[in-house]
């Protein structure tokens, strides 16, 4: 088969699987598991481009050592943790988190830094590298995110990640919003809340903490040298985790 044939056919069969899912308004991922559609939160012809870049820059010395609002936030917007998630009730090393609250201490001073950790969304993201399937990806705007209707749930994307940022679902869930599917089998993580950034919103966390007062969490447009988090990153600068890798991560921090 020649080399434009077969992109032809690739061209065709993903069109009909999205024609497919479109018309069936869920898709089984698994027999038995069903994901609900997403909800279009812009219309299907605002297309999303590269003029954007979303990131988050979080402000260590503002962040309060046992304050949690930004991971509450988070999952009571999208769904994973709760009372009906089966996935709460599982141990630590398979519960999903898709942001969590670690501490990081100097030894040499004692000096203790409370850090928010979740996908840093990479311009160059090791999880879209190793995938298969295409199921991990990244926007045009820089959102990294997990197609869970074609996630076959190897869980390469997790080996790969530096940061630890994705969880694998091993129970049955129920309750799924339908702006956050989530299905057993599939890999999840930090979507940025990118329903909500499609709406105009700020993602989940950084209006708790905005709410709150805390003001440790600012989200914009890096590419807008007019934006809030443009103008605190010029001002006072921010730093990668793990800044050697090369992945020009969205999520920057203050503070480490």
């Amino acid at each position: 088969m020649s080399s434009d044939t077969s992109k032809q056919a690739d061209a065709s069969r993903r069109d009909f699987l999205t024609m497919t899912a479109t018309a069936a308004g869920a898709a089984a991922i698994a027999p038995g598991v069903f994901l609900t559609s997403p909800a279009v939160a812009k219309p299907a012809d605002e297309k999303v481009t590269g003029d954007k870049r979303w990131g988050i820059l979080i402000d260590t010395q503002k962040c309060a050592n046992g304050c949690t609002d930004c991971v509450t936030a988070c999952q009571t917007e999208n769904g994973w943790g709760g009372e009906n998630d089966p996935e709460k009730h599982s141990s630590d090393e398979q519960r999903a988190q898709w942001i969590r609250k670690a501490e990081l201490k100097d030894r040499a001073t004692g000096h203790v830094i409370s850090l928010p950790l979740l996908c840093q969304h990479c311009e160059t993201p090791p999880c879209a590298d190793v995938c298969p399937t295409g199921a991990s990806f990244k926007r045009a705007d820089g959102i990294v995110l997990v197609d869970k209707h074609i996630c076959i749930g190897c869980r390469y994307c997790m080996m790969a990640c530096p940061y630890k940022a994705r969880s694998f679902i091993h129970e049955d869930l129920k309750d799924q919003l339908p702006w956050a599917p989530r299905g057993k089998g599939t890999v999840e993580s930090c979507t940025l809340c990118v329903h909500r950034v499609d709406e105009g919103r700020t993602p989940a966390c950084v209006e708790a903490c905005t709410a709150e007062n805390h003001n440790a969490m600012f989200f914009g447009d890096l590419y807008d040298e007019n934006s809030e988090i443009s103008q605190q990153l010029r001002k006072h600068g921010g730093k990668q985790i793990r800044a050697d890798l090369g992945l020009n991560t969205g999520v920057r921090y203050r503070g480490i």
